[in-house]
């Protein structure tokens, strides 16, 4: 079992180094599954209760050093308290006034296929600095696994809330931006070790707009439900293994986490051949992780009894955005909208922000052909 002597105050707020850290010592968070929590997380009544509920290990860990780095001025710039509006209409999209992320943020690689091959000369998560790694995420090794779980918790130096890490495997292997089993499940797992309800973490393929081709995730705090948490969903599967959410901003592909262990393994691994699938074909796609409603609700309601993981399969774009109120990658199409200036943030609209985000969605006739693909996956699976 982890206890909070695995990772103390002294030992995860460290100075930085600017040079190579390769080689230095990295402080471990291990946890056990008895830390993952499922159901008992719920948005509570009145809003500003998120400042002083409780905190998990993982949140009074993850929060010190991140906050730690703000103060070393490690990020490309200081993030403020965001102006925030849930825009009028019906679907409940959250927008965020975030200028300096859309002006100082990394420029994406030149990169041309959903598939392409690492490439150590581009910029990767081997050459950041020491002081952007708060920790290693690592489970229990009494825990049996299927290969090497542990994960890199990084600062993100653009960030678009508090607390934006990147989750990122071993960095030496030169992994792609493809997900894989084990990155996948470090997120689902990290969502679970937090108890605040609007933690959340995602992942952009090649072509979906992730900006850089070096294996990672993306982890957040929101302090805002997103339409997504619950949406209401119909089954493609008889079993109950694939819903299809119907809903605006954008529908999607939603699996479910119920309980931890089983499910979750489960789930990992529908998912990752789901996601294999699309690149293999060439389709770029977004994942993201929620907790929130079982499949088929379409009320929201103040309790989120597990995790919904929604995937969404969408045009390729590659290369540098301009003139749009935003880009549409995995916080977007789950109603997440960091908004890039002034003048957009105050005119934007709930009609205009679903036309963008709808336009980057597969045509309706591709639409089907990967439902359908994805439908014959799920029904392939062992008994």
């Amino acid at each position: 079992m982890a206890t909070p002597g695995d990772l103390n105050e002294t030992s995860y707020l460290l100075s930085p180094n600017t040079s190579d850290w390769d080689g230095q010592v990295v402080p471990d968070f291990t946890y056990g599954q008895e830390e993952l929590v499922v159901e008992g997380v719920q948005w509570p009544q009145v809003p500003s209760a998120l400042d002083t509920q409780l905190q998990s290990r993982f949140d009074a860990a993850l929060c010190a050093a991140w906050a730690q780095r703000v103060e070393l001025g490690l990020f490309r710039y200081r993030l403020g308290e965001l102006r925030t509006q849930i825009l009028p209409g019906t679907v409940g999209l959250v927008a965020q006034l975030n200028v300096e992320r859309g002006v100082q943020r990394r420029r994406p690689q030149d990169v041309r296929s959903v598939r392409q091959a690492f490439d150590p000369q581009q910029f990767n998560f081997r050459k950041i600095p020491r002081g952007e790694v708060l920790f290693r995420l690592r489970p229990d090794p009494r825990d049996p696994r299927d290969g090497d779980s542990d994960i890199l918790v990084v600062i993100n130096v653009s960030p678009l809330e508090r607390g934006h890490v990147l989750l990122v495997p071993e960095p030496a292997l030169g992994l792609p931006q493809r997900l894989l089993p084990g990155a996948l499940r470090a997120g689902l797992e990290a969502v679970l070790l937090s108890l605040h309800p609007g933690f959340r973490v995602g992942f952009n393929s090649l072509g979906g707009l992730a900006s850089v081709n070096h294996l990672h995730l993306h982890g957040y705090y929101l302090d805002h439900r997103l339409p997504v948490e619950w949406a209401p969903s119909v089954p493609l599967d008889p079993k109950g293994r694939l819903h299809l959410l119907r809903t605006l901003p954008a529908p999607g592909f939603l699996f479910y986490v119920g309980r931890p262990g089983l499910d979750v393994e489960a789930v990992v691994s529908r998912v990752c051949r789901a996601t294999d699938y699309l690149s293999e074909h060439e389709i770029a796609h977004n994942v993201f992780v929620t907790r929130g409603a079982p499949p088929g609700e379409a009320v929201p309601s103040s309790a989120l009894s597990g995790l919904r993981v929604i995937l969404w399969a969408r045009k390729p774009s590659f290369g540098v955005k301009e003139g749009e109120a935003f880009n549409v990658a995995l916080c977007e199409l789950a109603g997440h909208l960091p908004v890039k200036t002034s003048q957009d943030f105050g005119s934007l609209t709930e009609t205009a922000a679903v036309a963008l985000i709808q336009d980057c969605l597969l045509p309706p006739a591709q639409t089907q052909e990967v439902q359908a693909a994805l439908v014959a996956l799920v029904a392939g699976e062992s008994p």
